[in-house]
């Protein structure tokens, strides 16, 4: 069995082949070669934390296995990051455990590696302002996979605590970005793509406070109740996915499923769009939407990167089990 450790990601994955990874599983799921079990994410009576699966398995590339963790709030305390996640794989062919790989930053490089392919797919060509919803962990993974994608000029950023907004801000100047603390008007108003990435209950980003021709990528809607949008922006995009199961029972989309504002059949997997299925955007003028609920073949693929990276490289760790 393989091990690759938590302390061994960082210098082996980089976000480039994150994309590369998740863009991969994202058309084998829309051909229908890979799917994803159901999530089990549950409440343990201790210490606060939520804890869960998610698994699946892809015909292309052979990947099976499962990502276990969550969410443990007091982790800060102890030095500890909150999120907590391993990755478990298995061989397809025998059933036996191939690697156990620290599942934290991948969670995060997967998470941005989503909204990228999004950005890559679905943005205006000539798309020049980032506009950035959330200031948590999350966010400075998400705007370095960004402005890979395209040429951003400026970066336009709101929290609802707008200190926590220098961390954003650090790694703008980092990439030599313009950086600009606005309110959501000014942001929905000069923006060409704007990502939201928050813990939020409820709606932040209004209709109308979004211009034609945005790129929306909602990354942090990923549990029954979270929102960041109005359900009526969500009715007036043109609404795509990571799977569309997902996405109208825990995603950004499930509030305006319940309002009746949009059915199933209106959400498009961003994975027909990669695969040609789907043209993705239709005109300069569309909202275009990605609602980023996250998938376990996201994690199975990103993990099996990683894996393939450090045997190549010969730092995996190899053990009998």
């Amino acid at each position: 069995m393989i091990i690759v450790p938590e302390n061994q990601i960082a210098g082996l994955i980089t976000p480039a082949d994150c994309l590369v990874a998740v863009e991969g599983v994202f058309a084998s799921m829309a051909k229908k070669s890979a799917y994803n079990f159901p999530v089990i994410r549950e409440a343990i009576g201790h210490a606060d934390a939520l804890y869960g699966f998610k698994s699946g398995f892809d015909r292309d590339s052979l990947a099976l296995g499962l990502k276990s963790g969550g969410f443990w709030p007091n982790n800060v305390e102890k030095g500890l990051a909150n999120h907590q996640s391993t990755v478990f794989l298995f061989d397809a062919d025998n059933g036996r455990c191939r690697a156990v790989v620290g599942g934290n930053l991948l969670t995060a490089l997967r998470t941005a590696a989503a909204s990228a392919v999004s950005i890559k797919y679905l943005a205006r060509k000539d798309a020049k302002v980032l506009g950035m919803i959330g200031a948590g962990h999350q966010s400075t993974y998400q705007l370095r996979a960004a402005v890979e994608q395209r040429p951003f000029e400026k970066v336009l950023a709101w929290n609802l605590h707008p200190e926590m907004l220098s961390r954003l801000e650090e790694v703008a100047r980092e990439l030599e970005l313009p950086f600009e603390t606005v309110d959501l008007d000014r942001l929905g108003a000069e923006a060409d793509v704007i990502i939201s990435i928050t813990s939020s209950f409820a709606p932040i980003l209004k209709a109308s406070q979004v211009r034609p021709g945005t790129h929306l990528a909602c990354m942090g809607t990923d549990t029954k109740g979270k929102q960041e949008m109005d359900p009526e922006l969500i009715a007036a995009a043109t609404v795509f996915t990571d799977e569309v199961a997902q996405a109208v029972t825990i995603g950004e989309c499930q509030h305006a499923i319940d309002k009746g504002l949009i059915s199933k059949g209106d959400i498009v997997e961003i994975g027909a769009v990669i695969t040609g299925r789907h043209k993705g955007r239709s005109s300069p003028e569309e909202i275009t939407l990605f609602d980023g609920t996250g998938v376990g073949l996201q994690d199975l693929a990103v993990a099996s990167a990683a894996v393939e990276l450090a045997l190549s490289k010969g730092t995996a760790i190899e053990v009998d089990f």
